[in-house]
């Protein structure tokens, strides 16, 4: 069983990638990366799930939310800024267009709605995790934390400088055994190539899932606009090799009724993060601001 899905396995008409319950074979997390075009603007009935619209490489979009429009920034690639974002409520209708350029709507089943919220790159809260080779940036933009006003969704990026690792140690958030939270998480990736703005097609990098009982235990080849479902298990390291930093846009949903982004390490790596405070952080982490690419 392999919950890998290459780049192309997932398009559709519409979108670049679209993943919904249905396809995933679970009950709440879903994506839909799709271009835009002045011409060619992008429709979503928000039947039965919320949103966070995440551009990716689109700049000056205008976005409407039923009659509502939201002129948002953007940026021109993922590895290149922080992007402003945009609450997309359960039950509304959603459009968006843009001279051109990728843009993620990530998605979950919800049931209470919650009004729409617009957040300015410079107030998307950014963090420095892990240490040595497994420094990496976190950008929390609908985490529990940083943003209070969803029903089930939990989206935030994670930029990997090329060389260093990310989901280390292996954690898991299943709900089996003694691990209290219980979250499907989408995993969409983009490999760049030294200092691109966004992914290239000849990036890679690498990505371990196993569970607990044994039945999935799979190390994959990730290339850019691949994408992983983590329905169960530990899941970790992803590695981006030397020369190609690694992004990854990562989409978590559950039953509970109060959300949460909470983790059960592998017991049998959890020293690890004890063992960081005796590490200095990477020099290149954070890898982005609001601003755009951080200089050194």
């Amino acid at each position: 069983m392999s919950w890998h899905r290459p780049a192309g396995a997932l398009v559709t008409p519409k979108s670049l990638v679209s993943v919904d319950p249905l396809v995933a074979g679970w009950t709440y997390s879903g994506i839909e990366v799709f271009e835009v075009t002045e011409a060619l603007p992008f429709t979503q009935l928000m039947e039965g799930i919320e949103g966070v619209l995440v551009p990716l490489s689109a700049t000056d979009l205008v976005v409407m939310i039923d009659e509502v429009t939201y002129p948002m920034t953007g940026r021109i690639g993922v590895f290149d800024a922080v992007s402003d974002w945009l609450y997309v409520p359960l039950g509304s209708k959603l459009t968006v267009s843009a001279a051109s350029g990728e843009v993620a709507l990530c998605t979950a089943r919800a049931t209470h709605i919650q009004p729409a919220h617009y957040t300015k790159a410079e107030d998307v809260v950014v963090e420095v995790r892990g240490a040595g080779r497994a420094t990496r940036q976190v950008t929390n933009i609908a985490t529990p934390e940083s943003f209070a006003g969803a029903d089930k969704i939990n989206v935030c990026e994670v930029l990997t400088p090329g060389g260093n690792w990310s989901s280390w140690p292996p954690h898991r958030h299943d709900g089996v055994t003694d691990c209290p939270t219980n979250n499907e998480e989408i995993y969409y990736f983009r490999i760049g190539k030294q200092d691109s703005a966004h992914g290239e097609p000849t990036g890679q990098g690498f990505f371990h899932v196993y569970t607990v009982d044994g039945r999935v235990d799979e190390s994959v080849t990730i290339h850019d606009g691949d994408v992983y479902l983590v329905p169960q298990g530990y899941h970790g390291p992803t590695i981006a090799p030397p020369e190609y930093p690694m992004y990854f846009l990562n989409v978590l949903a559950g039953p509970a009724a109060e959300r949460a982004m909470s983790f059960c390490d592998d017991p049998a790596h959890h020293w690890i993060r004890a063992d960081w405070q005796s590490q200095e952080l990477d020099s290149r982490c954070p890898v982005t601001s609001a601003i755009g690419k951080v200089r050194r």
